[in-house]
Formats: C-alpha cells, sequence, structure tokens
C-alpha cells in the first residue's frame, strides 16, 4: 500500500469548525484541511446554528450533520 493510501485510510478527525466562507478539519496527526463551504450546498445554505450541530461516524472518519441529511468523509476531504 502506498504511503499516500495509508495517510488517507488513517486520517481521524478531532475538530471542527466554520467561517464564513471554508470548514475547517483539524486531524489526530496534526494537520488540518480547510476546503470552501461551496463544496457542499448544504452546508453553505445552512444556518451557523445547524454547522455547529454534528458529530463524528466512523470513529472520526466522517463527520454527519442530521439536520442537513449531510456526510462528509475525512478520506473525501483529503482527496478534494
Amino acid at each position: 500500500m502506498s504511503t499516500l493510501a495509508t495517510k488517507l485510510h488513517d486520517a481521524v478527525g478531532v475538530r471542527v469548525e466554520f467561517d464564513d466562507a471554508m470548514m475547517h478539519v483539524d486531524l489526530l496527526d496534526g494537520r488540518r484541511i480547510s476546503v470552501p463551504l461551496e463544496w457542499f450546498p448544504k452546508l453553505s445554505r445552512a444556518t451557523p446554528e445547524q454547522r455547529r450541530n454534528w458529530r463524528w461516524i466512523g470513529g472520526g472518519i466522517g463527520i454527519h450533520w442530521e439536520d442537513l441529511d449531510e456526510d462528509v468523509s475525512i478520506e473525501g476531504l483529503l482527496k478534494g
């Protein structure tokens, strides 16, 4: 398995933050992923309160927003 594949597979989120235009996800290994909210139409249209109402899924390999019926994988963010 390549080093990149191992890093993608082992990526676990520990924190999620938003600003007006971006979602920021901190990983257990110290990396930070920042992606534009416009990549996720449901999140970009959501209220700040709805964005804050998330939970980890799969032990931190994904993020789920119940109010928005939206799931985002850490691996998908890294491939983005």
